[in-house]
């Protein structure tokens, strides 16, 4: 849906459609609102160098750096656009053992992604930065917190007005409570069946 990929890219990527893997002037701008903020309110990677970066070494060397920006590069050659933000939007991790934004749109609202209103779509944009941190379960306050930078980042996009923001921000977390029998009984073997599964079966299977 058009307001899960606009909220995703306000965050992570605004200028997704418009570089080739990189994006200098998108590192620049990130490092300037980080520091003003004093914290982490936009990441500096694109989302083709996510991708690239999930298929390296977790290692933090300068060579691994290298490789993934030369990955990026790459990847932009082979794939669409849309192609690249299909494959970050089912893969990444935005916490409670969810892969994957249908994944978590059911995880923590227990509704399809095209069910997810304005609010429940930035709040889990918000989680792409790191999932244990905003996690709205654990502490739906730094949740709400964290879905109204994303709501105003928006904005300055240009995908929602002033008023569509306020409206959302105002909006309760409401959560889903289903039990989580995997992660409640045998949390790492879950998560080997379910790679084992994706790889051998696809990640349709998986949902």
């Amino acid at each position: 849906p058009e307001v899960v990929v606009q909220a995703f890219l306000a965050t992570e990527d605004r200028r997704f459609f418009h570089h080739e893997g990189l994006d200098i002037r998108g590192l620049a701008r990130a490092a300037v609102a980080n520091f003003r903020s004093g914290t982490v309110v936009q990441g500096g990677s694109t989302i083709t160098q996510q991708v690239a970066k999930k298929r390296l070494s977790a290692d933090r060397t300068l060579d691994r750096k290298i490789r993934e920006a030369l990955l990026s590069i790459r990847l932009e050659t082979q794939l669409s656009k849309h192609e690249i933000l299909e494959i970050y939007l089912n893969e990444i991790f935005l916490g409670h053992g969810a892969h994957g934004v249908s994944a978590a749109a059911g995880r923590y609202f227990g509704k399809r992604l095209e069910e997810l209103s304005l609010a429940e779509a930035a709040l889990i944009a918000g989680l792409a930065r790191a999932p244990s941190r905003y996690n709205p379960v654990r502490d739906p306050d730094r949740a709400r917190r964290r879905r109204a930078v994303v709501l105003s980042n928006m904005v300055e996009a240009g995908f929602i007005n002033e008023s569509q923001r306020d409206e959302a921000d105002a909006e309760p977390i409401t959560l889903v409570r289903k039990p989580d029998v995997f992660r409640q009984r045998n949390p790492y073997y879950a998560e080997h069946v379910r790679r084992t599964v994706s790889a051998q079966l696809g990640d349709d299977a998986v949902l």
